[in-house]
């Protein structure tokens, strides 16, 4: 079943067709009022004949839960997806859990559903109170698939382990309440400017609602072939954010009172000093996740951002 989806993406498909099919599910944490939906979707899969498997630590909090389901079948790492061919992954909680997903999913180009059980919800748009409607549309093949570009870490000292690529954002800040650090930028050898501020956040169009938005960033569709740089409270007035194209190499070197800095590829995080040598580029592969057909970005940041909307009275 491995590649179905590129086929039957935005087609209704009778079920029998995903009889074979094999799913696998990510959580992060059962919270209180969660444990109907999980055990739903456990239903739902059964009543549809659906081979599926929990990931290990998710699937211990699920037992203590006392969510039952007949299935006794985990996956660890990322090794395990493959060699259980997994063809489609649910991320069940908030946007940090299925940035999670990446370090699982990588190059397999498994897609990811998203259902948010958080509180925004940028990237698992589907409502855990929509649940039922929206399994049943993605196993009859309702649904369409988004190709996320990633971002990528090149360094001279191995941190973030085989995997340093990031779907929303990669930054560099400084580690404590000291001053403000300098991070000299150049734009493919070519200095583009030192940046005096608490931080810089090089973002993907993904992440551009993410923390590059808070930092007064622009929104980027998702489709572009773009990245955002964004200083993190600058102390030059006249820097602003820019955007450029994604097939440039970013490459940065940091001074600061403090010898050491943060460094972080979405939620992870590492401490770096300046002998860290830290550039930026394009992954060579892409996120696929997946959506249902009447949910798209622009209906995402108006009905999240309120975007365009008029609050006066």
């Amino acid at each position: 079943m491995r590649g179905y989806y590129k086929k039957v993406t935005g087609i209704n498909v009778p079920l029998s067709k995903f009889k074979c099919m094999k799913v696998g599910i990510y959580g992060r944490l059962v919270k209180e009022g969660d444990s109907p939906f999980f055990q739903l979707l456990f239903q739902l899969l059964n009543k549809y004949g659906v081979s599926f498997t929990i990931f290990d630590g998710f699937n211990q909090q699920l037992i203590q839960a006392g969510i039952t389901n007949p299935n006794t079948n985990v996956f660890h790492t990322h090794h395990d997806i493959r060699e259980q061919n997994i063809d489609l992954l649910f991320s069940l909680g908030g946007d940090g859990t299925l940035l999670d997903t990446i370090s699982l999913i990588r190059d397999s180009e498994i897609p990811i559903l998203g259902i948010n059980s958080g509180r925004l919800g940028f990237l698992t748009g589907i409502g855990k109170e929509n649940m039922q409607e929206a399994v049943d549309d993605v196993l009859n093949g309702r649904f369409v698939i988004d190709k996320r570009n990633l971002i990528q870490l090149d360094t001279n000292k191995p941190i973030f382990g085989d995997n340093p690529v990031a779907l929303n954002e990669f930054t560099i800040h400084k580690k404590d309440t000291s001053s403000m650090i300098t991070i000299h930028t150049y734009l493919n050898g070519e200095f583009l400017t030192s940046y005096w501020a608490d931080g810089l956040i090089v973002s993907t169009p993904t992440g551009s609602t993410a923390y590059n938005l808070s930092c007064g960033g622009p929104i980027l569709i998702p489709s572009s072939d773009n990245f955002v740089i964004t200083p993190v409270a600058p102390h030059n007035l006249n820097i602003r954010p820019v955007v450029i194209p994604n097939n440039s190499i970013l490459s940065f070197e940091i001074e600061g009172r403090n010898a050491q800095f943060l460094c972080t590829l979405d939620s992870r995080i590492e401490t770096i000093d300046p002998s860290f040598q830290l550039a930026v580029r394009k992954a060579d592969y892409c996120i696929n996740l997946a959506r249902l057909h009447d949910t798209h970005f622009l209906d995402t940041i108006s009905k999240k951002l309120n975007w365009g909307k008029d609050e006066r009275n």
